[in-house]
């Protein structure tokens, strides 16, 4: 990490002998640093893991002592959790919100769907999909740190359920078609098309994910 100069500009001089305005500076100074620490953390979960996600490990990634780090971490755990929640923001922005501009219904069933491979494909987290990464690690480790993930995990498949239900109330699925098995199969094929690009870096994995999704919505279309 390069760390760059410190300019004393003379609202920065002004500041200082202003004690009234410094820690204002300050707070805003800690969010943003909070904020850049834990986007790196993030994006070093996934690729090695949540559970190697050590306040030591951390402080050498962004080059900050460990000492600095207990300013805003008090143990392991908090950092994870507090991971898990930047992590969790980001895939909102990035996949979810976007989707969410989509009209109800198979439009927006399908704007997740393309947002979350989309996500995978830009690189978003260089380990590929935060919460997959995580939930594999830690399914069978109780505690905080699994809830939490497994939370939003739950959360996002019930976007899922919940814009099949949307695309049957105006008719582009099926009114027959049990939602949690469709949401559970487009999960399905988000998830393996995630683990295959990850393991080899070759789109043609999000591709295939696109032409196995694009099938399955148009035979759970109503039949005229």
């Amino acid at each position: 990490m390069t760390i760059q100069p410190v300019v004393l500009t003379c609202q920065a001089m002004s500041e200082h002998q202003n004690p009234a305005k410094a820690p204002r500076r300050r707070r805003s100074d800690g969010i943003r640093s909070r904020e850049a620490i834990l986007r790196q953390a993030a994006s070093l979960a996934t690729v090695e893991g949540i559970e190697g996600l050590s306040l030591g490990r951390l402080a050498d990634a962004v080059g900050m002592s460990k000492s600095g780090l207990f300013a805003h971490f008090r143990s392991k755990e908090e950092l994870q959790l507090a991971t898990i929640e930047t992590a969790d923001a980001i895939f909102e922005a990035e996949v979810v919100e976007p989707a969410l501009q989509a009209p109800p219904g198979i439009a927006r069933l399908r704007a997740l769907a393309e947002g979350f491979l989309a996500h995978l494909e830009r690189g978003v987290f260089p380990g590929g999909c935060f919460f997959a990464s995580v939930a594999a690690e830690i399914d069978t480790h109780p505690g905080p740190v699994r809830d939490r993930a497994l939370a939003s995990n739950a959360a996002w498949f019930g976007r899922l359920e919940a814009a099949v239900t949307e695309a049957q109330a105006d008719a582009t699925v099926d009114e027959g078609e049990d939602p949690a098995q469709l949401a559970f199969e487009l999960q399905a094929y988000l998830l393996l098309a995630n683990a295959s690009y990850v393991a080899s870096g070759d789109p043609i994995a999000l591709d295939r994910a696109r032409g196995a999704i694009d099938r399955l919505l148009q035979s759970v279309a109503p039949k005229s």
